[in-house]
């Protein structure tokens, strides 16, 4: 059975108002872009929410940033046995193929994957807990989260609370790959967290000394 169908309308027409007036007058950038390959300074692991634009955040160019987007932009530990790792092999290739700089971790306000996690772990989703389901089984990952704001009340700030453990959770991980550990302690990486409210605008950073996040 064929399932592709014609791209929609409304997106053919975006493509072309693009390629008019942004290609168009920025040609010569793209070229270069395409002959002498990519150089971002930075990688950011964010979530796949389509409310997180990370680009416009940051006011980055095209080729600035090397972006990998999951569910609740969450970094598994390190696991080399053979399987299949869409976030592990996008941090090996940015680290030690690309050399980036710095890698930033952006959680966000309002995450239905955190959600979900908090509804799992605390029972009122098991269907989560099947082991055919992909979300619940990543959202594992974030257990370790849930347990540090199990008691946090009310509910709101609980929820809160541990999106930015999915930032905390993810960075504590990111320390486990031995290649992001050498780069870290060679000060050739630095390692960052952050947390935007996606209605206010507003963006922190997470300081792991008192582990709080500041605003920026």
């Amino acid at each position: 059975m064929d399932s592709a169908k014609p791209l929609p309308a409304y997106l053919v027409q975006r493509y072309h108002g693009w390629k008019a007036t942004t290609y168009h007058d920025n040609s010569a950038w793209y070229k270069r872009l395409a002959n002498e390959g990519q150089r971002p300074r930075a990688m950011v692991i964010s979530c796949c929410d389509s409310r997180v634009h990370v680009t416009s955040i940051f006011g980055a160019d095209q080729g600035e940033f090397f972006i990998h987007r999951n569910i609740a932009n969450l970094v598994p530990p390190y696991e080399p046995n053979g399987d299949r790792h869409g976030t592990s092999a996008a941090i090996e290739y940015a680290v030690t193929a690309l050399k980036v700089a710095h890698l930033l971790v952006l959680g966000h306000s309002n995450c239905g994957g955190v959600q979900g996690c908090l509804d799992m772990c605390s029972g009122k989703a098991p269907e989560l807990e099947e082991t055919s389901s992909f979300v619940g089984r990543w959202m594992d990952i974030l257990r370790p989260g849930y347990d540090r704001v199990a008691d946090v009340r009310p509910e709101s700030d609980q929820v809160r609370a541990l999106e930015k453990e999915s930032v905390i959770v993810s960075l504590e991980n990111l320390m486990s790959f031995p290649f992001i550990a050498n780069a870290v302690k060679d000060e050739t990486l630095t390692l960052h967290g952050l947390w935007t409210d996606i209605g206010e605008g507003s963006l922190e950073h997470y300081e792991p000394a008192s582990r709080t996040f500041k605003p920026v």
